[in-house]
Parts: structure tokens; sequence; C-alpha cells
């Protein structure tokens, strides 16, 4: 029974990719993932490199058997001939977070030596959306022009470069403002996140004569 409501959430509801790479950052992959698990029938496909593996070890104490349990289906980096290895496979976006350079320069120059790497080429050459959360600095010209190039291919550069108007209190209040910013571009729009609306009533008249 369960298997046939999620084949019917994969033909009607929304189908997102989420690639976690070897970058530093892993809590923003967990954490989107826990954004996404509770869409109102979101089909989450996870895919994570052996770097991204290493990374979420040594920084969460996790495996990607934990990862797993937030996502409908977990895949093989090696898999390479699985279903999200093609444009028929009907997904609406893919988001790697963290992305790391390696992840992005391969996306860049279409080297699909892994299944996540081939999932975000496939997701550019159909035209679906693709949203990188880049993390790395400083960044020296090669990866500003990488950047570029994707973005004239169609991709949406999303480092996790937190805006501090929220006045967050602790290190999850920051990894959810990048996140939350990353849900709008999916056009999933988190009830709750934080959101500037202007100074408050005070400071709009702190400046009148």
């Amino acid at each position: 029974m369960e298997s046939v409501l999620i084949a019917e959430q994969e033909r009607s509801g929304v189908n997102v990719i989420v690639g976690v790479s070897g970058a530093s950052g892993s809590v923003y992959g967990i954490r989107l993932l826990e954004r996404l698990r509770g869409v109102p029938g979101a089909v989450i496909h996870l895919v994570m490199s052996r770097s991204g593996e290493k990374t979420l070890f040594l920084e969460t104490g996790k495996r990607i058997a934990d990862l797993g349990k937030l996502a409908t289906f977990t895949y093989r980096v090696e898999d390479i001939g699985c279903r999200l290895a093609s444009g028929s496979f009907r997904s609406d976006a893919m988001v790697v977070a963290p992305c790391s350079v390696h992840t992005m320069s391969a996306i860049a120059c279409g080297i699909t030596s892994n299944l996540l790497v081939r999932a975000a080429d496939v997701t550019l050459k159909e035209r679906r959306k693709l949203i990188l959360m880049v993390r790395e600095t400083p960044l020296h010209l090669g990866h500003l022009r990488t950047m570029t190039q994707l973005a004239e291919m169609g991709a949406i550069i999303a480092p996790p470069i937190p805006g501090f108007y929220t006045n967050p209190q602790t290190v999850m209040d920051i990894v959810d403002q990048s996140v939350d910013r990353v849900m709008d571009l999916l056009g999933l729009p988190v009830e709750g996140a934080r959101r500037w609306d202007g100074p408050a009533d005070d400071d709009k008249t702190s400046g009148a004569e």
C-alpha cells in the first residue's frame, strides 16, 4: 500500500532531487531534507557523493543511512544507470546542498562521472531548476568564471550567505535563513520563515522631525 501511495505522489506531487557533496556544511543538506519532508506530497530523491558521506560523518557523526530516513528514495552515487540519470524521469528541481567547488566545476563542464553530477546535468539539459549552494571562500577568478558559466546555463547559484536582519540567536537560525531562501526558490515557501518586513515602527519614525 505504501508503494502505491509513493507512486501516486511521484505522479501528482513535487519531485525534488537533493545532492549532498563533500563541501563543509553538511547541516545545510540535512536541514533542506527536513524542510522538504514537511511539504505535503513532496517526493525526495537523495544522492550523496563519497566525499559528502565523509564530511557528513566528520561534522555531524551521522551516516548516509541517517539522511536516508529523511528522503523518499536514496541512490548510490555510482549508480549511473538509475532513473535519475535519464531526462525521461520527471523531476521538478534539484538542489546541491552543500555544493563543493569540485562538484560545481564538474557540472559546469558536463563531466558526468557520477550520479550526482549526471542528475545535475540532466536537470540543466531538461531546462529544470538547478540550485547550487556553493560553499567556498575566498573565491579565485576560476571559481567566479565557473559560476558565471553555470548561471548562463540556467543554474541558480545560491551560496549559504545569511542575512542578519532576522537577529539570529543560534547557529540553526543562521542555517535556516539560507535554507528557507532555497525553499522560496523551489516555490515551496516555509510557513513561519523569518522575513524582512521593513524596520519596526519606532525605527521608521526615529528620524522624523
